[in-house]
């Protein structure tokens, strides 16, 4: 799957992935008026209000980037619609060539593993009374986000499926929130009294999983790190040099095009940003204010195209 992911950003010149984060205030009035006035005041109508504002997203630039993220929690939020929500984002970002990358960040160990692996990147077989088997794949994204905190028992059984369904993921390593360190800088003794943080052990274990499903350069088991620490950044990259980093916190968390080389390999691959609200809520930002709520998806293409001027001129 990474190869694959590759190939797009190639084709595009762009190592960019657009996260579909909705938030009810992030949504134009004239979307969610509508599904009340047609379904009341209830979760189906937000459900399909979010469906439409990503369908005019990702019209609105699947030819400009090759990935989308929907981050699975702003979708849970609204119940089983919201999952309608976001499988149906799921199915139309396929439609338009898009490869999804689904914000689960998902973890535990033996079959609940395997399940929530199954559930998001693998495959279901289920037999009618005949016989014969009927394959599904139940929310069908291409790579998702794991979290690493209860160790290989927890990472493998994702690796498993990825080598049975051609799939990826992309392991917490270190994230770009403010409080990561609380837990992940923390020094953990190695031998011979030397200390290490966390997030290099977690980095190296990382690229040792990712010798277990290699697809082409890379691995299809990425890594997470934060763009708002970018010297660990090229840390990072050092102990990892064949996983492909996705990195959050360019935007709205603080993160700058001036930031990034450090996670990009020297073959000018190795890496994909992401932007969230930054992109799909740019109508709200004064840079963008001109589009008005009515024009959220051309100010989202607009903001899409400069984000991609300022890592282009930087990496």
């Amino acid at each position: 799957m990474i190869s694959k992911l590759i190939a797009e950003i190639k084709k595009k010149d762009a190592p960019v992935v657009v996260g579909l984060d909705p938030q009810l205030a992030f949504i134009p009035k004239q979307i969610l008026d509508k599904y009340y006035k047609e379904m009341d005041y209830t979760l189906e109508a937000v459900s399909e209000a979010i469906y439409e504002y990503n369908v005019g997203l990702m019209d609105a630039v699947a030819d400009l980037v090759p990935a989308v993220k929907p981050q699975i929690a702003m979708y849970e939020n609204f119940g089983i619609p919201g999952l309608q929500a976001f499988k149906k984002t799921v199915d139309y970002a396929h439609k338009k060539g898009l490869v999804v990358i689904g914000d689960i960040k998902r973890g535990d160990i033996g079959s609940t593993s395997t399940a929530y692996a199954v559930g998001h990147i693998g495959k279901v077989d289920i037999k009618d009374e005949n016989g014969n088997v009927n394959t599904v794949f139940p929310f069908d994204e291409d790579i998702v986000t794991v979290n690493p905190y209860l160790g290989s028992d927890g990472v493998k059984p994702f690796i498993d499926v990825c080598n049975q369904t051609d799939r990826g993921i992309f392991v917490l390593v270190k994230t770009s929130n403010p409080s990561s360190g609380e837990f992940q800088d923390q020094e953990i003794v190695v031998g011979d009294g030397a200390t290490r943080p966390l997030y290099e052990i977690v980095a190296e274990k990382v690229n040792e999983w990712g010798q277990d499903s290699m697809d082409g350069d890379y691995s299809n088991v990425g890594a997470v790190v934060g763009a708002t620490y970018p010297e660990m950044g090229i840390a990072l990259r050092k102990l990892m040099p064949k996983t492909y980093i996705l990195v959050p916190g360019y935007g709205a968390q603080g993160g700058s095009g001036k930031d990034l080389k450090g996670f990009f390999n020297e073959d000018g691959l190795g890496a994909i940003i992401n932007s969230s609200r930054g992109i799909i809520a740019a109508y709200k930002n004064e840079k963008y204010a001109s589009f008005g709520a009515e024009g959220y998806a051309d100010a989202a293409r607009k903001a899409t195209e400069d984000m991609l001027q300022d890592i282009r001129e930087n990496i």
